[in-house]
């Protein structure tokens, strides 16, 4: 029984992996965390977080470089129903498409596209850095101890438009709404780091850890 964290050469796989990890020893959880390449422990994995730094496209292809790693996801989560996490341009990941200097195919887990933000305000500088409130947050398991207004850790230029309400869990403000976290069914992720996002992020984790959709 593990928790994989997805290697795909992507950023913040330790830093993710380093969070999961005292999340899980501080409620209790002895199961490991392994950041892995390897397909087949994706796939025995119980819980299963993709991370990911960088541009929509180089992220798409970076997965796709890791043989086997799409068809693993697919297999464990899509219809195995293994609970994931998608963290930053991972949870992109999960849209249909992502439109980022051309247009790359995701995973298509969750309706819509990823855009490039625009603010109202013009002085709002892109990216979109530091920390920003919690707009109004669905009730659901994960985010059972997160509130609206509580503050986490952003770093993006771009951000998921999911096509169902429904699948929009919770927004932030930064010169209009963007999606913050997005999810249904076993799949959940999170446009900010909670592995960067102090107390409410270790909730975040330790609650994901302990989901079982």
């Amino acid at each position: 029984m593990t928790i994989a964290v997805v290697d795909y050469g992507s950023g913040n796989l330790r830093s993710a992996a380093k969070a999961l990890a005292r999340a899980a020893r501080d409620s209790g959880d002895s199961r490991p965390v392994a950041v892995t390449a390897d397909p087949d422990a994706v796939r025995r994995a119980d819980h299963v977080v993709l991370p990911g730094v960088g541009a929509f496209g180089d992220c798409r292809r970076g997965l796709g470089a890791v043989p086997g790693m799409i068809e693993a996801l697919e297999e464990a989560v899509h219809h195995g129903g293994r609970p994931f996490l998608g963290i930053c341009v991972g949870m992109q990941l999960m849209a249909d498409r992502g439109i980022e200097y051309g247009v790359h195919p995701g995973l298509g887990w969750i309706a819509g596209e990823v855009r490039v933000i625009e603010p109202s305000d013009p002085s709002l500088k892109i990216p979109h850095m530091g920390w920003n409130e919690l707009g109004p947050v669905a009730p659901h398991p994960v985010l059972r101890r997160l509130d609206r207004g509580e503050h986490v850790y952003f770093v993006h230029s771009y951000a998921i438009r999911p096509d169902r309400p429904s699948d929009l869990l919770a927004t932030t403000d930064y010169g209009g709404p963007i999606a913050a976290i997005v999810g249904h069914d076993n799949l959940i992720g999170t446009q900010f780091h909670p592995e960067k996002s102090q107390a409410a992020g270790l909730r975040l984790l330790a609650d994901f850890l302990a989901w079982r959709p």
